[in-house]
């Protein structure tokens, strides 16, 4: 017996508490089946040195406050109701399953209401086919229930970190992936676009939700979560994985292009270099793992002109800058040669630059005699809303501060 316990301890990390409560409340619902009494609250005991069972009977201690009693000469019938004044919340008095107090108190000195008094049974050890049956299915569900909360507490102490796993399979876009004990679920949003998998390829990716299902655990995962690119930068460099260096922000537009903003506690750590490293060897490794999309790591400033200025990279001709506060607006005057480096194919380069710093960013291109350029040469970009929490699928700004 205890080999098997073990083994069910090892292979599904169930305890083995556990597993022996799932045991007795099997053989006390296989008992109460053949043997028991409607209402009775059977309760076991095993032994699992010697194999012998215990049963026993539980009965709750009430007086008239809390039950009501059958008319005199009524027998009891638990479907049976008499007519109790609106707002009577007593139960009808069950004697396979209540004791009156004063009776209780002659067995256990000091009883008080809502305890429990406890008698032995008479153990069997023949059961029928359906006692068997209703047995087996107890400790089948007992267990499965033990499991399912052994992998919620093992996964759910990795939410918020990059997990591996094996393809299972790839269904209507959906990857699920195969994590031994548990499934994880990489939806089509969740991907980066232009990203292909096979079946039994090892994929990482950041375990953002632990989900309880019928069907069991599933573990909710992105590739696209400005998190994922923070999680893995914190495996490449050991200062963030430390907190010496700090990224306050990230905007990111998955498998295209990102932005990250990252400062330091320490004046002697270069928060940039400690993420681009030696050679680019880390930076590189990172965007590797995202299929080659490109970051940009600027130092963050609590000074608005200068972290539009840095946002704005790789565009460096930023002439001036006016930031107004009431509309949380920075107006932009870039030299004319670099108002498209500015502005990014599409107008990704301003947008991820509002992302990444919060603010409302107009661009303006600035003629070599200081003449504006004409006005389909402006560009304005609002940042879209963000929340203290992203929600997985948006590719909004992150902040850590």
């Amino acid at each position: 017996m205890h080999s098997a316990l073990e083994q069910l301890e090892t292979e599904r990390k169930i305890p083995k508490e556990k597993i022996i409560e799932a045991i007795e409340q099997a053989l006390a619902a296989a008992y109460k089946k053949d043997y028991g009494k409607r209402g009775q609250i059977i309760r076991t005991h095993f032994n699992t040195e010697t194999g012998e069972t215990e049963f026993y009977q539980v009965k709750i201690v009430v007086d008239d406050s809390t039950v009501y009693f059958p008319k005199e000469g009524e027998e009891f019938d638990e479907e049976a109701t008499d007519e109790r004044p609106e707002g009577d919340e007593r139960v009808r008095f069950n004697p396979e399953h209540h004791i009156i107090l004063e009776d209780a108190r002659k067995i256990k000195k000091g009883a008080e209401l809502e305890d429990e008094i406890v008698f032995p049974l008479e153990s069997k050890e023949d059961y029928g086919r359906i006692a068997a049956q209703t047995a087996k299915q107890v400790i089948i569900q007992k267990i499965r229930e033990a499991e399912r909360s052994s992998i919620i507490d093992e996964y759910g102490a990795h939410e918020g970190e990059i997990i591996s796993g094996f393809v299972q399979k790839i269904e209507r876009g959906t990857i699920f992936v195969d994590f031994n004990r548990a499934t994880g679920v990489l939806s089509y949003e969740e991907q980066i676009p232009g990203e292909r998998f096979t079946r039994g390829e090892r994929i990482k990716a950041y375990l953002y939700a632990v989900d309880e299902t019928p069907r069991g655990v599933t573990l909710k995962l992105s590739r696209t979560h400005p998190k994922f690119i923070e999680a893995l930068f914190a495996i490449e460099a050991p200062e963030i994985a430390s907190g010496t260096v700090v990224i306050k922000s990230i905007a990111r537009e998955p498998g295209s292009r990102t932005k990250i903003a990252v400062a330091t506690t320490d004046d002697h750590v270069d928060p940039v270099g400690s993420c681009v490293g030696q050679k680019g060897i880390r930076v590189n490794t990172v965007m590797s793992e995202l299929g080659m999309e490109k970051i940009d790591i600027i130092p963050w400033s609590e000074d608005a002109r200068e972290f539009v200025t840095k946002a704005l990279g790789p565009a460096k001709k930023i002439l001036n800058i006016d930031i107004d506060e009431t509309e949380h607006k920075a107006t932009v005057d870039v030299a004319d040669e670099e108002l498209s480096l500015a502005i990014g194919k599409g107008g990704q380069n301003v947008r991820l630059a509002a992302k990444l710093t919060g603010w409302r960013i107009d661009i303006k291109g600035i003629k070599a005699d200081g003449a504006p350029s004409s006005d389909d040469e402006v560009a304005e970009e609002t940042p879209a809303e963000t929340t203290e929490e992203q929600a997985p699928t948006e590719s909004t700004e992150e902040t850590n501060a």
